[in-house]
C-alpha cells in the first residue's frame, strides 16, 4: 500500500526495499523433484494469478550499490520512515504478517530500534521506536479497492512489490527466460530471468523467484552491466502461508509516544500512472513550465530500462515560488547526514550515485531519477 501522498517523494525512486520467507521443507534441494518445465510466458501467468494473500515470515534485503557504509549519526527522517541513505546501505531485516487485503504490518529492524508499519483497514500507523514517535494516517474509503495491504510505506519492498515494478517494463526492450530451478526458504522455485537488450541502461538483469506451486514471487536479485553477484537482493528468508494472528494488526502508540495525525489529500495523482499516461506530459504541452515538470507530477522521457523520472520542486506550482524554493527545498532533503555523505557535487546540483540508479538533486530543486549514466540525467535537467 503506496499511498499517493508518499508515491512521488524522491526516496521512491531509488532502490529503498524489503524482504518475507516460507517454512523450509523436510528435503534437501538436491533431492527435490525437479518442477514442471514451463515457458517465460506460464511463469508470468503464475505470477499474475497467483491468490496467496495470507502469510508471515522474514525478509532479508542486501545491498551492494556502491555507497558508502556510514553509520547513523542522527534521527531518522520519520516514523515508519528510515533515513534514505541507510536504507540503501548494508543489510537489512523485516518480519511480514500480511492477512487479505487490508491487514498487514511490517517490522523493520533497525540497529538498536525498530520501525513498524501497520494497517488494518483504513487504519495505518507508522512507528518508530528510536524516538519513540508514530504517525496515524486514515486512509480515503477507495484505498482498499486500489492498493495491497503488504505495500507499506515502511521504506522496504516485498518481493512482489518489487518484482512488479520490474515487469512493468517487459516489452521488446527485454529478453525473457526462465533459468534453471532454484530454492528460496525452502521452497522450489522457477528462475525468472529479464535481461535488457538496451547498452544503456546500468541494469544488466533481473532474477525473480518464483514459486513453482502457487505463483508468489519469492526474492528478487539485479545485477548491475558487468557485475557477478547481486547489487540488490531482497527475499524470504522463511515463511508461514495462512492467516497470522489477528492480535497482530491492532496496534495503539506506547505510553508517551509523540502521536502525529496525517492528512491523505482529498484529490491525489491517479494512483497507476503508466509510461504512457506520464509521457503524454511532453515538453511541448503548453501546461508545462520551461523546465518541462510543473505542478506535482512527475514527467517521463525514454521507455523501458532507459525511462528517465523528473520530479518537480516541492513549491513548483505555489504562485508565489522564489527561484531560492527550490535550493531551500534540496537542502532540506540534505539535512540527512547520510543522505549529505551519499550526494557530491555535479553540474547543476548534487548527484546521488549507484551501480543501478543514479538520482540527480538539481539546485532549483527538481529530481531526476533513472537507471542510465548521470549524463542522461543532466541532459533531461538542461533541455527546455
Amino acid at each position: 500500500m503506496t499511498a499517493t501522498w508518499l508515491r512521488w517523494t524522491p526516496a521512491v525512486a531509488v532502490p529503498a526495499v524489503i524482504a518475507a520467507g516460507v517454512l523450509a521443507g523436510s528435503l534437501p534441494a538436491s533431492a527435490r523433484d525437479p518442477l514442471p518445465e514451463r515457458t517465460p510466458a506460464q511463469v508470468l501467468a503464475m505470477i499474475g494469478q497467483h491468490q496467496t494473500k495470507s502469510f508471515s515470515g522474514t525478509l532479508e534485503q542486501s545491498s551492494e550499490l556502491g555507497l558508502p557504509d556510514v553509520p547513523q549519526v542522527g534521527p531518522t527522517s520519520g516514523a515508519g520512515r528510515g533515513s534514505l541513505a541507510e536504507l540503501l546501505t548494508g543489510p537489512h531485516s523485516a518480519r511480514v504478517y500480511v492477512d487479505g487485503a487490508t491487514k498487514a504490518r511490517i517490522q523493520v529492524m533497525d540497529r538498536m530500534a525498530e520501525r513498524d508499519a501497520v494497517r488494518q483497514g483504513n487504519e495505518v500507523w507508522l512507528y518508530n521506536s528510536k524516538d519513540n514517535t508514530a504517525t496515524h494516517v486514515t486512509l480515503p474509503a477507495a484505498a482498499s479497492k486500489e492498493s495491497r495491504s503488504h505495500d507499506m510505506p515502511a521504506g522496504v519492498a516485498t518481493p512482489e512489490e518489487l518484482a512488479a515494478k520490474m515487469l512493468d517494463k517487459l516489452d521488446s526492450s527485454t529478453e525473457v527466460a526462465v533459468a534453471g530451478d532454484i530454492e528460496v526458504a525452502g521452497r522450489a522455485a522457477y528462475n525468472l530471468v529479464l535481461t535488457p537488450r538496451s547498452d544503456v541502461t546500468l541494469v544488466g538483469s533481473v532474477a525473480v523467484a518464483v514459486d513453482g506451486e502457487n505463483g508468489m514471487p519469492l526474492s528478487v536479485e539485479i545485477r548491475a552491466r558487468g557485475q557477478q553477484e547481486p547489487a540488490f537482493r531482497t527475499g524470504f528468508s522463511s515463511l508461514t502461508l495462512g492467516a497470522p494472528d489477528a492480535s497482530l494488526f491492532n496496534f495503539s502508540p506506547p505510553p508517551g509516544a509523540s502521536v502525529k495525525e496525517l492528512a491523505v489529500p482529498a484529490t491525489g495523482h491517479k494512483k497507476d500512472m503508466t509510461d504512457k499516461d506520464l509521457g503524454s506530459k511532453n515538453r511541448a504541452d503548453k501546461n508545462w513550465d520551461h523546465k518541462g515538470l510543473r505542478g506535482h507530477v512527475p514527467m517521463v522521457t525514454g521507455t523501458g530500462w532507459e525511462r528517465i523520472v523528473g520530479i518537480p520542486a516541492p513549491s513548483a506550482s505555489a504562485p508565489s515560488a522564489s527561484p531560492e524554493s527550490g535550493k531551500q527545498s534540496v537542502d532540506k532533503l540534505l539535512n540527512d547526514p547520510l543522505l549529505r555523505q551519499a550526494t557530491v557535487t555535479v553540474q547543476g546540483g548534487r548527484a546521488i550515485s549507484t551501480s543501478l540508479v543514479n538520482v540527480l538533486l538539481t539546485d532549483d530543486g527538481r529530481t531526476f531519477v533513472g537507471s542510465v549514466p548521470l549524463e542522461r540525467l543532466q541532459a533531461a535537467a538542461a533541455a527546455k
